[in-house]
């Protein structure tokens, strides 16, 4: 299984959320907040439940962008993630977990906000 990145595209439900902390944080890069929102995620230690996010905005950004010129350091965290939790994942596509993390990431952050 390829364990890459190339493009993340947001669903609208994020994008709206994303539009949220970005009027309360005063940070205007998407791809900051998305970055926050996944070390966030990637903290827990369990992974994150099951959704089916679809990608239905039109805020997409690759991964060079999303992950800036930590890219490596952000795919080997990514990485580990998905391995450490392949138990409870099941065959889940590697983009998929991606998506998962970053939606709880963003949901954990407009709690604490």
């Amino acid at each position: 299984m390829v364990k890459t990145i190339d493009t993340i595209r947001l669903s609208e439900k994020q994008k709206q959320q994303l539009i949220r902390l970005k009027s309360r944080t005063k940070i205007d890069n998407w791809n900051v907040l998305c970055r926050w929102a996944l070390c966030m995620s990637l903290a827990e230690e369990t992974a994150p439940p099951f959704e089916d996010i679809p990608s239905d905005s039109n805020v997409e950004m690759s991964w060079k962008v999303f992950a800036g010129e930590y890219a490596d350091v952000y795919l080997a965290a990514l990485r580990q993630a998905y391995e450490q939790q392949k138990a409870h994942i099941g065959n889940m596509l590697f983009g998929d977990f991606l998506k998962l993390h970053l939606n709880r990431g963003i949901s954990y952050y407009l709690t604490i906000l």
